[in-house]
């Protein structure tokens, strides 16, 4: 079987030659220390904080892990407003922690949390907002922000996908009181499977640091009820090999990106999302919305790229709100949900990774067109 006949998946890990990582599994393996804030585990705190222009970075084994922690850290209870249009973790980690999600609508030009719908869904046991920078797209952070501080609310952001986003200039994941990472596998940085949380101060990242490790502050010391977090040091060394390559994917990813705009332009029934003028996008994903006009409905389209082995996703469907565990809610029904809904019967995300290849691109592109 040729390689562009091979299946295509909506994202695929960016591996380096192995080569290149044996030394890192050499060094290791010499030191004894596989975990527990070893050398590279603190080279890379290092390197990300550099690298992405924030003041503290705690890294954990995964984002929901990270999510749950950063949650426990702010002291969060009662309920917290967050979206529908997310992947699960959002929310169970709302209800790990015995926390109540309340579900608000989102803007359907950005897929994010509306913030003109918020206000009218906080109550007395409202502590927390937890928006999604969806695509890696940023929130209204401002008006988020001022609704934050009106009511004396705490904001946590899965910046899930926002790895290397900037807005005006600088990281989105200063905002907030704390923003949390993913480094999952097909995440645009990835560390295997991996996360991280942003912190304003040295303070929180202490804090921090405590509960993703049972709360020890030493052998004998312990000063919070913490769970198991930690990042191996074989995931923090594969994650400094990322990072030397990260500018060549993000480019890739930028060119990969300018390619289908182009060509799917014209393609009547078929809209792509546009990242705001003030954004400096990471390219994480491309969705598209297949509109009425278009000659198939959205699952058709989707049932015709997979039988032609392009494994794309429905990312995000079903809502958040339609799983049995969420679905009894109040916020959850479709009728407090309008474009969440609308939005998620309508895209579909195409392959976006740097081993995308331009011949596979145009496979993509002319099974949409003649579709």
């Amino acid at each position: 079987m040729k390689p562009d006949a091979m299946p295509i998946y909506v994202t695929q890990p960016t591996l380096p030659p192995l080569e290149e990582f044996l030394p890192y599994l050499q060094q290791i393996w010499d030191s004894k220390i596989l975990t527990n804030g070893g050398q590279f585990h603190q080279q890379l705190e290092q390197a990300l904080a550099s690298y992405l222009g924030i003041p503290y970075i705690s890294l954990f084994a995964n984002g929901t892990l990270a999510l749950m922690t950063a949650l426990q850290s702010l002291r969060i209870s009662g309920e917290v407003i967050t979206t529908p249009y997310s992947f699960v973790a959002t929310a169970h980690s709302l209800l790990w922690n015995g926390i109540k999600p309340v579900f608000v609508d989102i803007d359907p030009q950005t897929f994010n949390l509306d913030p003109a719908k918020i206000e009218a869904a906080i109550t007395p046991q409202t502590t927390a907002i937890m928006p999604v920078h969806c695509y890696g797209h940023p929130c209204d952070v401002k008006r988020i922000q001022k609704i934050a501080d009106n009511y004396g609310l705490k904001v946590i952001y899965d910046a899930a996908h926002a790895f290397g986003v900037k807005h005006s200039g600088s990281s989105i994941l200063n905002h907030g009181d704390l923003s949390v990472l993913s480094f999952h596998a097909t995440k645009v940085f990835n560390t295997f499977e991996g996360g991280a949380i942003i912190s304003p101060d040295a303070k929180s990242k202490q804090r921090i640091d405590h509960l993703k490790n049972f709360g020890f502050v030493d052998e004998v010391t312990v000063v919070a009820p913490g769970i198991n977090g930690k990042m191996s040091e074989i995931n923090a060394a594969f994650g400094l090999l990322q990072l030397k390559t990260i500018d060549m994917a993000l480019a890739r990813r930028m060119e990969i990106d300018t390619r289908y705009r182009a060509e799917l332009a014209h393609v009547r029934g078929i809209d792509c999302i546009c990242p705001a003028p003030d954004v400096t996008p990471n390219h994480a994903y491309f969705p598209i919305l297949v509109k009425p006009e278009f000659p198939l409905s959205r699952d058709q389209l989707f049932m015709t790229l997979r039988e032609n082995h392009i494994y794309a996703r429905r990312y995000f469907y079903p809502l958040i709100s339609d799983f049995p565990m969420y679905r009894g809610m109040p916020s959850a029904a479709s009728a407090n949900l309008p474009n969440a809904s609308r939005m998620a019967s309508q895209v579909i995300c195409l392959p976006m990774y740097p081993g995308l290849s331009t011949a596979q691109l145009e496979q993509i592109v002319q099974l949409i067109r003649t579709a």
